[in-house]
């Protein structure tokens, strides 16, 4: 019955876990590149109390043994990089990838990271930043004197100069893939950066080595299904409810042992 109340505990604490995980989902639910999260979870240690195939006094061999299972324990929360609804903003600065990679963005550490967010500004220099106003990588700078910006589904950025009829190119957007996006970290402002489980970054033009291309005037979405997250969150709380009974009806004998004696 103790064993009872501990392997219960561990069912709370994972249920607990994956409620948390769930509603970082539906918080970002319209929050522009952002990939939902998955808690993974696996059984822990068992305990054995006899042993499949071992000799009994008869000398027969046992066919079955006895092994009590000690509860769950968090493997992993994985994020699930599945491409987000695309939605037409018109925004020339507002760009998607449609297929692999990720937007490059130079940190004010000097560091790189990335991102799907592609919600791109002009800071008063000219050049294409993020929301926060970390600069695009290669940094692109924009004409004071520009009518119109035009980007190429290769990442080629033209511009529209005043006094001018032929537009001219001032840059080259590069894109970044990952062989394990899913070992990415998450450091917060859509931003991701590499890890050992994620492996190097491998940079080139959009529509080449097994990039996306690029698609100007649309932004991505969250990936967030809303109605499949309310079913998991119900499962969820069913799950953590359940365990809860467990820990009730351990009690309860324990309570009646107890007063055995009376």
């Amino acid at each position: 019955m103790e064993r009872a109340l501990f392997i219960a505990a561990t069912g709370m604490e994972a249920q607990r876990l994956n409620i948390e995980v769930i509603s970082n989902n539906l918080a970002n639910v319209n929050t522009t590149g952002f990939k939902k999260s998955r808690a993974d979870f696996q059984e822990l240690l068992y305990q054995g109390i006899k042993t499949a195939g071992a000799m009994t006094a008869g000398g027969t061999e046992l066919p079955s043994g006895i092994q009590i299972g000690l509860g769950v324990k968090p493997a992993a929360v994985q994020k699930i990089f599945q491409q987000g609804d695309f939605v037409s903003t018109g925004n020339s600065l507002d760009l998607v990838i449609e297929g692999d990679g990720f937007f490059q963005i130079l940190t004010p550490d000097g560091e790189i990271a990335y991102t799907r967010a592609g919600a791109f500004k002009l800071d008063s220099e000219g050049r294409i930043v993020n929301s926060d106003g970390y600069p695009l990588e290669p940094s692109i700078t924009i004409p004071s004197d520009t009518l119109e910006i035009t980007i190429a589904s290769d990442g080629t950025v033209s511009v529209l100069q005043a006094g001018s009829t032929t537009p001219t190119n001032v840059g080259q957007i590069e894109l970044a893939r990952f062989i394990n996006p899913g070992g990415l970290k998450a450091i917060g402002k859509n931003l991701f950066v590499p890890t050992g489980a994620s492996g190097d970054p491998i940079t080139g033009t959009p529509g080449s080595e097994g990039l996306g291309t690029i698609n100007q005037g649309f932004l991505e979405m969250s990936n967030v299904n809303v109605v499949e997250e309310m079913v998991n969150m119900i499962i969820s709380q069913r799950a953590y409810e359940l365990n809860s009974k467990v820990v009730q009806s351990s009690d309860e004998m324990l309570q009646m042992a107890n007063n055995m004696k009376r």
